[in-house]
């Protein structure tokens, strides 16, 4: 009996092991199966996830430029549904409208003419301008469902939606006038929110008359009437670029630059080359807002020749040069040909914006309104608002940060520089305002007369509390401080007309 128990017990403890071992061995099946399952899982996860994100991201980035292509066949499906919608100032000015004509044609008509030109663009003959960046807000229709149906019974067209700029009319009037017969840009921002208040560029056309005229503006090579030279146009920036070698003195000199002096005697002396101040004017002894103010030609050739090539380039690289700039409008990049291996003769003639330096009045201005902003550069927008046609907002354009191009120190350093300039400086013509200002004028020398210059200023104003920035160039004029400081006042006056401080 014993024996035969010892047996059972024996059997039943080989029947139990066998079964862990079973359970075990299919224990590790399962958990391989189970662990390829989830891998399996996981990585068709990561695969949909990056999918939808990609998908987001084309939605909120991309999808508006492909819908808007030229290229892309819906455009034509809502050009034949809808009327194109209207183009207003935030003071209800309109700039842009159609009427509907006989059978489908339009006709779009621009209340001001030339006056808008180039910011506003046109839409016949492609596009360029408002007209072009904000084509499909234009051509679809938000109105209620009821009025499109309506629309429909009666086989009528909707209205496209409103696109509600951020231009201001009498910034923009002044702006054209002061210019007058000259070549030349200007640009008006708000520094705290990045709107363009202003955009004129002369020589300027008639977009009413741009079918008409195309073929005549088209072949216009010697004054390029199509370039908007606020953003395409490429100039010497002159001794506007001072703002810029300042800063990168300021940079590799923190501790030095309260101490920094210079004997002016109206010219600059390296190897066997010379650069003179303006006229040979002999400055006597500078210091570092004194050579600003007065624009001093020979201390910001000796500052260049003070300052390490790779950190002036970095800093150049920092300011966008050679990099796109933010903003929807068609744009060239600014050019400074800068080094750690570039030679003296180079680096003196960067230092006062001549040489092969090139920029877009466009680009100082950004650089002035992040100067004038604690160094904080907001993205530059021309539409605060999309509107259907019962006036209901259907999007709205909040400002939006850039970045961080420069330092508070930094720029609160500049801003003390280009303050000097309108109390003791090239700028002066601006002392008799009402509002303090501040800036920097440029005298920019081209072909090979010296004595042909482009006339540039660009600052801001409060001086003490900055809300606009102006920038100006105009084509051979002579010196800043002559012909593009009035310009600046003029339009400074009607900014606080218009913007009443509180």
């Amino acid at each position: 009996m014993i024996g035969k128990r010892m047996s059972i017990r024996g059997m039943l403890e080989k029947i139990g092991k066998s079964i862990r071992f079973i359970l075990k061995k299919e224990n590790k099946e399962i958990r391989k199966k189970t662990s390829a399952y989830i891998l399996t899982v996981f990585v068709f996860f990561i695969m949909f996830a990056s999918l939808a994100g990609n998908l987001i991201y084309f939605l909120e980035t991309q999808s508006y430029d492909a819908i808007g292509s030229e290229f892309n066949k819906r455009q034509e499906l809502l050009e034949e549904r809808n009327i194109r919608g209207d183009i207003i100032t935030r003071n209800g000015d309109i700039l842009a409208y159609s009427e509907q004509g006989e059978g489908d044609e339009e006709e779009r008509i621009y209340p001001y003419g030339p006056l808008f030109s180039h910011v506003v663009g046109f839409s016949t003959n492609g596009k360029m301008g408002i007209e072009k960046y904000a084509n499909m807000n234009l051509i679809q229709s938000n109105d209620s469902v009821d009025k499109r149906v309506s629309n429909n019974i009666k086989q009528e067209k909707n209205k496209g939606d409103t696109v509600v700029s951020t231009l201001n009319y009498r910034l923009q009037e002044v702006a054209f006038k002061s210019l007058g017969a000259y070549k030349g840009a200007v640009i008006v921002t708000d520094v705290k929110s990045g709107a363009i208040l202003a955009m004129v560029s002369k020589p300027d056309f008639d977009p009413n008359l741009i079918e008409k005229e195309w073929e005549k503006l088209l072949l216009d090579e010697e004054s390029s009437v199509l370039v908007n030279r606020v953003t395409q146009g490429m100039y010497p920036p002159g001794s506007t670029f001072k703002i810029i070698d300042a800063l990168a003195y300021y940079q590799q000199f923190p501790e030095e630059v309260e101490q920094y002096r210079y004997q002016c005697n109206g010219r600059f002396m390296y190897e066997d080359r010379k650069i003179t101040c303006y006229h040979g004017t002999q400055h006597g002894m500078v210091d570092i807002r004194s050579s600003f103010a007065k624009s001093c030609n020979s201390s910001f050739a000796n500052i260049g020749l003070m300052l390490d090539r790779k950190q002036f380039a970095k800093t150049l690289e920092d300011l966008l040069f050679g990099k796109e700039l933010p903003g929807d409008m068609v744009h060239n990049q600014s050019e400074i040909f800068l080094d750690e291996n570039s030679d003296d003769t180079t680096v003196v003639q960067a230092s006062i914006g001549q040489g092969k330096s090139s920029m877009s009045p466009y680009h100082l201005n950004l650089i002035t309104s992040a100067i004038a902003n604690d160094g904080v550069l907001m993205k530059p927008f021309l539409i605060h608002e999309i509107r259907n046609s019962s006036g209901k907002t259907v999007k709205k354009y909040e400002p939006e940060k850039e970045l961080q191009l420069l330092t508070s120190k930094e720029a609160l350093f500049l801003q003390d520089l280009m303050t000097e300039v309108v109390e003791n400086g090239t700028g002066h013509r601006l002392q008799e305002a009402s509002y303090t200002s501040a800036g920097k004028t440029g005298s920019a020398e081209f072909g090979t007369n010296p004595a042909d210059s482009h006339a540039w200023f660009t600052g801001f104003a409060p001086a003490d509390d900055p809300k606009v920035a102006v920038t100006i160039i105009i084509e051979g004029a002579g010196t800043g401080g002559d012909y593009a400081v009035p310009v600046a006042k003029r339009l400074f006056d009607v900014y606080f007309e218009q913007f009443p401080q509180n």
